[in-house]
């Protein structure tokens, strides 16, 4: 980590008000935590629009497993980016619903594409990508 510096902030009351609120029930030491969580959060979200960045992140799916071909077609996806899918989960929520959980890796835009296409497979009943960043230039 690099040297701390100070800095002043002007905010309007109302605001500041709303954040310290904001702070309080995300459970923040302080407010200098949480600017330093409201800037990485930023900053990385500005780097999955570049896209040849490299990103992790997580693909989670909600299927059906009686879909016909269903788990088929996903398993097959998963091994066509075995070097980009470094780990996946799989979870049988009920007698019919799975969550599956795929921990993916590489540039924003090839995880993103990865993402689009298993949540689009037909069947699949909701599909979210979460990615985050390697932490290796975060401080």
């Amino acid at each position: 980590m690099g040297e701390t510096v100070r800095f002043g902030v002007s905010i309007d009351a109302k605001l500041l008000d709303s954040f310290d609120s904001l702070i309080e029930h995300k459970r923040y030491m302080n407010r200098s935590e949480a600017i330093r969580d409201l800037i990485r959060a930023s900053l990385v979200e500005t780097k999955w629009e570049y896209g040849d960045e490299e990103m992790v992140g997580t693909v989670t799916l909600v299927y059906d497993h009686h879909v016909h071909d269903l788990s088929e077609k996903l398993t097959e996806q998963q091994h066509t980016y075995h070097q980009q899918i470094i780990s996946a989960l799989h979870v049988h929520l009920d007698a019919h619903n799975c969550l599956e959980v795929l921990v993916v890796r590489g540039q924003a835009r090839d995880v993103k594409r990865i993402a689009d296409e298993l949540i689009g497979v037909k069947g699949v009943k909701h599909g979210k990508l979460v990615m985050t960043t390697t932490g290796e230039e975060l401080h």
